[in-house]
């Protein structure tokens, strides 16, 4: 976009929003007559009194208080609506000014919640904004389930092995009544240790940035969060559980968790230690510096949904079946604070560590795009153990009315060991071409930390701001390892082979650090509108030094150097980013638009094996524009544009040969450039409190410019590559090497329904979803231009019961089919299908008794070189509950009792398509002993802060509508 008409635009909004009305804030608190405790997410709407279906409401904060936005002169009906409670109503006047109506007493209405369980007329949820809220008590679950199994009764929420996901997107976060657990950004955690039975509300929105949060503008840093709000009677006192438990063949799960609740205050500590698999942290913990996950050969240079850095993360289209890959031993502990200290200060903490053993073994094949014919195999068995310390906390400092800071630390220690044997294939129909036996082991130690430091001030008139926003981060990592490689080839002749030895030791050494920063200047032009202005230089530079060293036949001692697998590279990354942005929004309507000039420079320097320089510069236009409308019966549309530029790894740009299957060679390319990413995405939602229906329709669309994907060479006799900086590269018949490259028309797409309604004949709920994948990815495969397109269609249901906590049920199923079609050797083109369907069911009878049990059928087909397969995991447990309040459990359980688990998986990237078997725990028995406490003692004699309130409604984005944010006429 150019100034000009940059500014033409800019000018046009600045006078089409004169011509909307005044508006103003009508606020308040909503209180618990019985003991005046603040009242939690009751949902407070105005209506006109002309006009009683034109509704503008917000729900009430941790501290019961409200403020409604942009509400014009008049005369309106004010409404209070709460479960549990009779809905109140009484008549305000807004007459040229804002309107405090004070404390609003609602009595507990008992008649009125008996009446909703039995006509199934509760409120399952409603959407506010840009925020969808629902009730826990619409769906019910049995005394021990957690907020996972809560949360996934719910619509539009599904679980897999991938996450949690709401309307088809990744739960990234997960606050407590507005506060982080345990850093916020690790679900797993407070998904799988918080009890369901404590839980009032669940939220889904997207949470924007401190700094965004702070000047009403979308800076394109949200991500997909879940607010769990916690019942008012149940925020202090103890509840938890431990539990420890002895099976067959050795298998033992032993744990708890402890919540201490007061107030503001709030600690919980969590405790895991098993060897069957299970897992109370994400796999963030145990990724983090070991290096390549998965297979050897994996080329990279896919992404999954919503993006990821180019050239890693896996490939586009991953299908996952089954359980946790491996026979993993797991010990992890940790303990999160959160807490008021007085009036100005507000602190969360987290720390958490984890020790993980496992063991697997692989067994994958390959079809590729190369060759029609050409098939790759490996077999491998690994060990890998991996520690982690992992530190998070959260400090803010209100000042005073118009200065705050915040600052977000975290830092993680993490060792990992890993070894592996592995025996490599690579064929032509049934002719061998290449054979390897290998054997790896590694050790690395790092940390890396990071630090946000936001400082905020307001100026008298509303709407103007400044901010500033410091960020950093290190990184550290040192390790050594060794390969060892024996492998024959086919000649030329292909009447012999030719054999290949490597037994080399290796040291490596990687730094980086980041250093950013981001200022903000808001000014508002109107009531209405507001203009920002922002500046955001950053620098990084990443340092990288590998030695490697073969095996001296005389010393038997690793000292003979090896230049041309050895490297010393530096990286650095230069931005200067600055632009315009115009904000205009109404009681209905809230529209961003901006654009940024981008100038970055990449500068790389090579000191060994040889000297090497590059330097290179980009210039760049960077639009965004959000769109987000608010329809006066609660819908919601919200439509985002963006654009952002990756610069290549450090990996990516060394030009040093990796070997570590000797099959599948990799290297750099130090000429690459920055990619340039469009992102469009449209959401559509329905909440209808009265009938209980739920709809909502996500549209997602991604195009890369300069995609970072992989050249591909794989010779039918001995040759040799010249690269892009000129290098010459030996390729042996029956190899193939790999080499990352800049390509245009990659396309990554997503589309995901969801339709939730009751089925109260038979007193459950029914979620249907289905939706479209479409990617689209280029690669060169012997200098020759692919492109791989996948399509992806895909349906589920789900019926979970809403009967009592006595029975709980769920039954569900999602069925996948894929297209693979590519544009060269179009005779690779393959169609597979995969479904899922499970059934689960927790009944409570005799008072005492509990019987549960979970079967899940599991059906792939068309996978080239694979069989169709269809197996059944069925868990069950029988259990008796002691004591007077039934606190005490002894369990009897059987892990796959019909002896079938598998672990499937489905790989795509531009080159491939792969399946691959791993290792997975098999039928044991186990009896378990569970204590749970439960000790409320009522409502907490101090409530949370109000300071607590504003940043816990500055976190929901500002609720479309409900904008208590920087924006004009905002309560700031």
């Amino acid at each position: 976009m150019t100034s000009h008409k940059l500014l033409l635009t800019i000018a046009f909004l600045f006078t089409a929003q004169t011509l909307f009305s005044q508006g103003y804030n009508v606020s308040g608190q909503v209180l618990d007559a019985g003991d005046n405790s603040a009242l939690i997410g009751a949902t407070v709407f105005v209506t006109p009194v002309t006009d009683t279906n034109n509704r503008n409401g917000t729900a009430s904060d941790v501290n019961g208080n409200f403020i409604i936005s942009n509400v014009t002169s008049g005369k309106y009906f004010l409404n209070v609506v709460n479960l549990g409670y009779p809905s109140g109503k009484k008549l305000i006047t807004i007459a040229n000014g804002d309107l405090n109506v004070g404390s609003i007493k609602m009595k507990a209405g008992t008649t009125l919640l008996k009446e909703a369980l039995v006509k199934g007329k509760q409120i399952r949820g409603e959407q506010l904004g840009d925020t969808t809220s629902f009730n826990a008590d619409a769906f019910k679950t049995h005394p021990d389930a957690t907020a996972e199994d809560l949360v996934t009764k719910m619509p539009g929420v599904t679980s897999d092995n991938s996450g949690v996901k709401h309307n088809g997107e990744t739960i990234q976060q997960v606050y407590v009544d507005g506060k982080p657990f345990f850093g916020g950004d690790d679900p797993t955690l407070a998904l799988k240790n918080l009890p369901a039975e404590v839980i009032d509300k669940v939220q889904f929105f997207d949470k924007a940035s401190d700094q965004s949060q702070f000047t009403g503008f979308d800076d394109g840093n949200s991500q997909k969060t879940m607010n769990i709000i916690t019942r008012k009677n149940k925020s202090n006192g103890e509840f938890g559980k431990i539990y420890a438990g002895y099976g067959t063949d050795g298998r033992y799960l032993a744990g708890g968790s402890m919540n201490f609740f007061n107030g503001d205050r709030r600690i919980s500590i969590i405790e895991l230690s098993n060897n069957v698999n299970q897992q109370n942290f994400s796999s963030q913990d145990i990724l983090g510096i070991s290096g390549n996950s998965g297979s050897r050969g994996g080329s990279g240079g896919g992404r999954g949904f919503g993006g990821g850095g180019p050239g890693g993360g896996g490939a586009a289209s991953n299908f996952l079946v089954g359980q946790q890959n491996g026979i993993t031993t797991t010990h992890s502990i940790g303990l999160n604070y959160s807490d008021s200290w007085g009036k100005k200060i507000k602190i969360t903490a987290g720390y958490f560590f984890n020790y993980t053993d496992n063991t697997n073994s692989t067994v994958l094949s390959r079809s590729y795009f190369t060759n029609k014919n050409l098939l790759y195999n490996e077999t491998d068995q690994s060990e890998t153990k991996n520690t982690n310390h992992r530190i998070s906390a959260r400090f803010e400092y209100n000042i005073d009315s118009a200065n705050a800071i915040i600052i977000t630390p975290k830092m993680s220690l993490q060792g990992n060991n890993a070894t592996t044997a592995s025996t490599d294939q690579q064929a032509l129909m049934a002719l061998l071409k290449s054979f390897s036996n290998n054997s790896t082991s590694a050790n690395n130690n790092g940390y890396s930390f990071s630090n946000n430091l936001l400082i905020q001030h307001k100026f008298k008139k509303k709407g103007r701001t400044i901010s500033l926003n410091i960020n950093n981060s290190l990184n550290e990592k040192s390790g050594d390892g060794r390969y060892y490689s024996l492998n024959r080839f086919y000649n030329d002749t292909m009447s012999n082979y030719d054999t290949t030895l490597y037994n080399q030791y290796y040291t490596l050494y990687t730094n980086g650090y980041t250093a950013g920063a981001n200022i903000t200047y808001t000014e508002p032009i109107t009531k209405k509108s507001q203009l920002m202005v922002n500046y955001n230089p950053s620098y990084t530079k990443n340092n990288s030094d590998k030695e490697s060293y073969g095996l001296d036949a005389i010393t038997n001692q690793y000292t003979d150097f090896i230049d041309t697998l050895s490297n010393k590279f530096t990286n650095t990354y230069i931005t200067q980013r600055g632009g315009l942005s115009y904000r205009i929004s109404d009681k209905k309507y809230n529209f961003n638009i901006g654009a940024n000039v981008q100038y970055a420079t990449l500068q790389g320097n090579q000191t060994f094996p040889y000297n090497f320089n590059l330097s290179k510069n980009f210039t760049d236009v960077l639009p965004s524009a959000m769109f987000n409308y608010r329809f006066e019966d609660g819908r919601n549309l919200r439509i985002f544009y963006r654009t952002n530029t990756t610069a290549p790894g450090i990996t990516q740009l060394q030009d040093v040969l990796d070997i570590s299957n000797p099959l599948l060679l990799k290297t750099g390319d130090p000429t690459l450039k920055q990619d340039y990413e469009q992102t469009a995405i449209f959401r559509y939602g329905a909440t209808k409190g009265k009938n209980s229906h739920n709809f909502f329709v996500f549209l997602y669309a991604n195009y890369i410019n300069n995609y970072i994907s992989n050249a591909t060479y794989a010779p039918t006799k001995d040759s040799t590559v010249t690269t892009n900086d000129s290098r010459s590269i030996s390729i042996k018949n029956g190899s193939q090497l790999s080499i990352p490259v800049n390509l245009n028309g990659y396309w990554n797409t997503r589309s995901f329904i969801t339709y939730g309604i009751p089925l109260e004949f038979i007193k459950s709920n029914l979620n249907l979803n289905g939706g479209l994948t479409y990617t689209r990815q280029p690669a060169l495969i012997n200098s020759v231009l692919n492109y791989s397109n996948s399509y992806g269609p895909t349906g589920g249901v789900v019926v979970s019961s809403n009967i009592s906590e006595n029975v709980d049920f769920t039954l569900s199923y999602t069925g996948n089919y894929n297209i693979v079609q590519n544009t060269v050797l179009t005779q690779s083109n393959q169609n597979y299908y995969s479904h899922l369907a499970s059934f689960k069911i927790n009944y409570i009878f005799l008072k005492s008794f509990v019987i549960n049990t979970n079967i899940t059928e599991s059906y792939y087909t068309g996978i080239a070189g694979t069989s169709s397969q269809d197996y059944y995991l069925w868990n069950a447990y029988l259990a008796y509950k002691f004591l007077k309040k039934k606190q005490l459990e002894a369990r009897i359980s059987v892990f796959d009792i019909l002896n079938q688990n598998k672990a499937v998986a489905r790989n795509l990237t531009e080159t491939y398509l792969e399946s691959s078997t791993t290792q997975v725990l098999k039928q044991y028995f186990m009896f378990t002993l569970t204590y749970t406490l439960r000790n409320f003692k009522g409502i907490a004699p101090d409530q949370p802060s109000k300071d607590d309130a504003n940043n816990f409604d500055k976190m929901r984005e500002h609720m479309g509508n409900f904008n208590r944010g920087g924006g004009p006429g905002g309560d700031h």
